[in-house]
Formats: C-alpha cells, sequence, structure tokens
C-alpha cells in the first residue's frame, strides 16, 4: 500500500518514485521516470515529467509544469502558473525533443518562485533565493537574492527565514531569528554562522 496520497483524477505512472507523505492533487500527471521526495504537495494540475528530481518538502502549487532538466532540491515553493523551459531555441518544424536537447535548471534547496513567474532554462537558482512574481529570470540567482522584473535583476537580499535584509555600514544584517548574514560583494550574500 502507497505511503502518500494521490487523487483519484490524477496519474501518477508506473515507475514514478513518490516519497512518503507527498500528496498529489487533482488532475496532475506524474511520469513513470520522475522522482518525488517526501512530504511535497503538488497541488492541482501539476505535471511533471520524465527524468525530473523534486527534494523533500517541495510546494509545487496549482497549473505547474516541471519539464525534463528542471531539479529541486528540498524546501523549494513553485508558486502558481510559475513557468519552467527546458529548450533554448524551440522550433516546431525543427524539433528538439530528445532529452540531450534539454537544458538542466537547478533550484537549490529553499528558493522560491513567486505566481507566474519564468525560468529560463539553463540557470541556477541558488540557496534561498526569491524570484518575486511575474519576473523572467534569464540568469544565474545568488543566494538570498531577491530578483524581479522582466528580466530579473537583483532588487534586494532575503534570509533563509523570510525577512528582507537591512546591512548596517560594515554590510552585516540580523533576521528577526537573530541569523547573521554579510553582503560580500555586490552580488553576493553569505550566512554566517
Amino acid at each position: 500500500m502507497a505511503n502518500f496520497f494521490v487523487h483519484e483524477s490524477a496519474y501518477v505512472d508506473e515507475g514514478a518514485q513518490i516519497g512518503e507523505a507527498t500528496k498529489i492533487w487533482h488532475f496532475s500527471h506524474v511520469m513513470g521516470q520522475a522522482k518525488i521526495g517526501s512530504h511535497c504537495i503538488l497541488g492541482q494540475n501539476v505535471f511533471v515529467a520524465n527524468a525530473v528530481e523534486v527534494g523533500n518538502y517541495c510546494k509545487i502549487q496549482n497549473n505547474v509544469s516541471l519539464y525534463e532538466g528542471a531539479i529541486l532540491e528540498d524546501y523549494v515553493f513553485c508558486g502558481p502558473s510559475m513557468v519552467f523551459t527546458n529548450v533554448k531555441t524551440p522550433r516546431c518544424e525543427f524539433p528538439r525533443n530528445t532529452s540531450k536537447d534539454y537544458a538542466t535548471t537547478l533550484v537549490k534547496r529553499g528558493a522560491s518562485i513567486g505566481a507566474n513567474a519564468t525560468i529560463v532554462c539553463g540557470v541556477t537558482l541558488y540557496e534561498c533565493a526569491f524570484v518575486a512574481a511575474g519576473a523572467v529570470v534569464t540568469k544565474d540567482v545568488p543566494a538570498y537574492a531577491m530578483v524581479a522584473g522582466v528580466p530579473a535583476k537583483i532588487i534586494g537580499w532575503m534570509s533563509a527565514y523570510g525577512d528582507v535584509l537591512e546591512f548596517d555600514a560594515e554590510g552585516l544584517a540580523v533576521d528577526s531569528q537573530g541569523v547573521k548574514y554579510q553582503k560580500v560583494s555586490r552580488d553576493s550574500v553569505q550566512k554566517l554562522g
């Protein structure tokens, strides 16, 4: 007996690996070579393609498609209707639809992607990166960076807990949990301790 939940309207193809206590909701489809960790929530109308890897405790909101090439580490949040691409130069007449055509997109632990954002394939969202709703990400996003706009640009920094970081003259910030962060350069922040 499965130790995860699949709504009766959802399809999980034979061979898919689904972790303990994961919930797969209405009209979703998980293909047979997908790997989904434990304690994840896949909302309504979520698609997970072959060779996609989803870590533990991820939240994939309604209408998100995870195409081949997407790799999500633990505690990743994908907001409603956000989009991952997997081909840099798609053409209908000249299809690029094999595994060798797909670029890898890596979303590191704790990253959050807002509703209706687009993540162009081949980038990495580093630890606890925060992508604003509607942003279009075309290049790597540093750890703890907040990005917004089209194309997405760094607009600030956010702690792992989710607090906007305000740095002092020495480049130090402390979030509401007492965790310290150091601004190393214009495009780099690190968590201390």
